[in-house]
């Protein structure tokens, strides 16, 4: 996770169309959605995507009250960096694919950092400095566009076996798009069969909010794997997260999990701080790669398999945690840190895999509780057989 900077990237979107005629903005006569396809500008009309291919033309902003539709097997080709899908509050996105016809979201750059993204906001609630202050947040690539509420069961859609790939675009020196960035999602949303991979900054953010997500594959995500911040209270259940051999990162501390208990540690007596689960999850260091920065600091490896910090409750069962022989990481649970350290309710039953690499100086609790056993399975990867991924 980065820290939240302002930026107008999005603001000119607000004008565009979101089809591909000359017409500036798009005007349904009627409440039949329209097949389109190309998605492009903001969005004030149901519409439903043609099956093939379609293209995402730079930042598209589906607005209020709108329900975007994306037919099974259908790509979504981002033309270029600048191209980004926001679902705001109180709009759907309905993107169910199966497991042999799933939804791609890809890009015409066929390499981490190429577009995007997708980010959805709801209307669930955050960590905030009182319980009776509003509930919203601006959100990241535009502070004007909110997230946040009070509505625990708020429905955004649905989103189901799609593959999300080259994520991760520059927005600013100082930040860049997740792959998935769930702002204030509430648990009436259905997320499952999700696969992110090879992707820049985060995979998968969660700002906020109640919604739960199962099977979840990430592979090769450059910053952290699995992200909480701003008050989650979901589960995540059966997540599979890897760094394979060949691969590298320039990033400078990334986590298998990072987890903050309110927005980048900055309301440490902020109320409805994150406090979540994590189920049936897999974290695996392969790479045997190694970069140096400007100085020669040692950077790009595994900082942490887990990090807990800034007021955050975690309680992760069945755990694995795996660590290739020659591949560098700092600590595998950590709850400490300069801003806060973790609640020490957080509770972690988990594997540590060798037992040779394994060093009780690795595991940081601040009062919180880690049981170490090697009878953890980790997530089923049984489940993940549509993404043709290699286990």
């Amino acid at each position: 996770m980065r820290t939240k900077l302002f930026t107008a990237l999005a603001i000119g979107a607000l004008g565009f169309s979101a089809c591909s005629s000359d017409d500036d903005t798009l005007v349904s006569p009627n409440p039949q959605p329209e097949e389109v396809t190309v998605l492009k500008g903001s969005i004030t009309s149901n519409l439903t995507v043609k099956a093939g291919t379609v293209t995402l033309d730079g930042p598209t902003i589906v607005q209020e009250g709108v329900t975007l539709t994306i037919p099974a097997g259908t790509k979504i080709l981002a033309k270029d960096r600048s191209s980004y899908l926001l679902i705001t509050k109180g709009a759907k996105i309905n993107a169910k694919g199966t497991s042999t016809s799933p939804i791609t979201f890809t890009s015409s750059e066929t390499k981490s950092g190429s577009w995007g993204g997708l980010i959805i906001n709801g209307k669930a609630p955050l960590s905030r400095a009182n319980a009776s202050d509003p509930s919203t947040f601006g959100t990241e690539i535009n502070d004007q566009i909110q997230y946040g509420g009070n509505d625990v069961a708020d429905n955004s859609g649905e989103l189901d076996y799609v593959i999300l790939e080259y994520t991760g675009s520059n927005i600013s020196d100082d930040k860049e798009h997740n792959g998935l960035t769930l702002n204030g999602v509430g648990n009436g949303t259905k997320i499952s069969n999700i696969y992110i991979k090879d992707g820049a900054d985060d995979a998968i953010e969660f700002f906020g909010g109640s919604v739960n997500v199962t099977n979840l594959l990430v592979v090769n995500s450059e910053d952290d794997m699995f992200d909480f911040t701003q008050g989650y209270t979901g589960t995540l259940k059966n997540a599979y997260g890897i760094w394979t051999s060949a691969f590298t990162t320039n990033e400078a501390d990334p986590r298998g999990v990072e987890a903050d208990g309110n927005h980048d540690g900055n309301g440490s007596n902020h109320v409805a701080q994150s406090n979540f689960k994590m189920e049936d999850i897999t974290i695996i260091n392969n790479s045997q790669q190694k970069t140096l920065d400007k100085d020669g600091k040692e950077i790009g490896t595994m900082n942490d398999f887990i990090k807990v910090r800034r007021g955050a409750t975690a309680t992760i069962t069945n755990l694995l945690l795996q660590n290739a022989a020659n591949s560098s990481f700092s600590d595998i649970i950590d709850l400490t840190d300069g801003k806060g350290a973790g609640n020490s309710a957080t509770s972690i039953s988990y594997t540590f895999n060798p037992e040779s690499l394994f060093s009780a100086s690795k595991v940081k609790l601040e009062g919180a509780s880690a049981t170490k056993n090697t009878s953890s399975t980790g997530a089923n990867t049984t489940v993940f057989g549509w993404t043709k991924y290699s286990f």
